[in-house]
């Protein structure tokens, strides 16, 4: 009796996922996330990029599969480890990070916080009538507990696990018993070099067709390791992390926040700011098309904007203030036109001076947004063991050092609209902005 399946993915090749994971990858949680584009809209600009948060999900799972295998965990925690790395992502949004900002602002939570609900079982992705058509089905917290493990603790390791400042002369891994916290396994999913970054760098740079996401995977995996609670890298891997380093800088100067992919998400973050707090909410039970089809259906500006997505016709950059010439003591006020309230009038008042109707102009502070759609984008304080001492990453490398002020957008501020009104526009929001 076969008690695997292997599933044949593009970027890892053969991955098996056993017997007791395959109620987690059967779960409508898991199988909604094949009808959520892994880069939101950046398929307008890089045609290849329509892989799913599926397939990352899946590649998650596999590189923490490696990883726990490569630190020899005890079958218990890799278990653990490798259910919440499948499920990381399952509460994400429509065009996954698009609406971060507006999540936030109404709830003052994230995609992973939805995410660690749905595990512990306190939502659904599924509306009545989904729930009538499909019957009776196994909910990923069902599937967790019929694993013999508590969905709880498999949320938690979402939440990320803090290391401790270094430690020096204690024992390795197999000694760890004694110590209190285990933060390794959360650390495996979510840490400053964990599984989730691992696939969707190497994922990414290889449907977008860029050259910048490639890292050493092998190297990496095989250099972990526990110190002290805490996830560590060998000395031997010093190289290697770097790389990775790097390479995450470049695929957001690049892919992530290309002019043209942020554009093309402000405008659909735009359109849905429209909807009230109950429609955000249940946003997790959305899928792309069918998101795009609400926003057609409602008409006015959330139906025009649906449309010009549709069939790419995007904003074009109006104003732009770059990031080298940003001069000293802007950036508290840049920041400040982060706020998603103070956006919003600002927006309003160059639309009025342009002559515009609300909703046409659209501003992108991206400092602002990047703390809340991916926090770990300027950290490089990844842990290297050598000699049963733990060094911090910057201390031994000058590139890691330069990563930490180096920003991963061009723009401070940028301020688009139809390529028609960019001239007026433009003039509009240089006397607003004052810039």
């Amino acid at each position: 009796m076969v008690d695997y399946k292997i599933i044949r993915d593009s970027v890892h090749g053969s991955i098996r996922v056993d017997s007791e994971f395959l109620p987690l990858a059967e779960a409508p949680e898991l199988q909604r996330l094949h009808s959520i584009h892994q880069l939101g809209l950046a398929y307008l600009v890089y045609p290849g990029a329509n892989h799913t948060r599926f397939e990352h999900s899946l590649g998650t799972f596999a590189v923490a599969g490696r990883m726990c295998d490569s630190l020899g965990l005890e079958p218990g925690e890799a278990r653990l480890v490798r259910a919440a790395a499948f499920l990381h992502d399952i509460g994400h949004l429509p065009y996954s990070h698009t609406f971060e900002m507006v999540l936030h602002e109404q709830f003052g939570i994230d995609h992973a916080e939805i995410s660690r609900r749905l595990i512990r079982g306190e939502d659904t992705v599924l509306t009545e009538a989904e729930s009538r058509v499909l019957g009776k089905h196994v909910s990923v917290p069902e599937a967790i507990e019929r694993m013999g493990m508590d969905p709880r603790e498999v949320a938690r390791l979402l939440e990320g696990g803090a290391a401790q400042g270094p430690a020096e002369g204690l024992d390795r891994h197999k000694g760890q018993a004694h110590f209190n916290s285990k933060r390794y396994l959360s650390q495996i999913v979510s840490g400053t070099v964990d599984a989730d970054q691992l696939d969707y760098l190497v994922r990414d740079a290889h449907y977008t067709g860029v050259a910048y996401g490639v890292i050493d995977l092998d190297r990496l995996v095989e250099t972990f390791d526990v110190f002290n609670g805490d996830l560590v890298i060998e000395r031997g891997g010093l190289s290697a992390v770097e790389g990775m380093l790097v390479a995450r800088s470049l695929m957001f100067t690049s892919v992530y926040f290309h002019k043209t992919v942020r554009i093309s998400e402000l405008m659909l973050a735009k359109a849905v700011e429209g909807f009230g707090p109950e429609d955000i909410y249940s946003m997790h039970q959305m899928t792309d098309a069918t998101l795009l089809s609400r926003l057609d259906s409602e008409g006015g500006l959330c139906g025009e904007i649906a449309t010009l997505i549709k069939y790419r016709r995007l904003f074009k950059k109006a104003f732009a203030l770059a990031v080298t010439d940003v001069a000293e003591g802007q950036w508290d006020t840049i920041d400040r036109l982060g706020d998603m309230k103070r956006r919003r009038m600002v927006e309003e008042e160059i639309a009025t001076r342009a002559g515009l109707e609300p909703g046409h102009v659209i501003m992108d502070v991206p400092s602002s947004e990047l703390p809340v759609s991916e926090p770990r984008m300027c950290l490089t304080d990844v842990r290297i063991l050598q000699h049963k001492k733990v060094r911090l990453l910057p201390k031994l490398s000058p590139i890691a050092a330069a990563l930490q002020t180096r920003r991963a957008h061009d723009w401070a501020v940028m301020v688009a609209c139809p390529e028609r009104h960019k001239a007026k526009v433009a003039k509009a929001a240089e006397k607003v902005l004052g810039l």
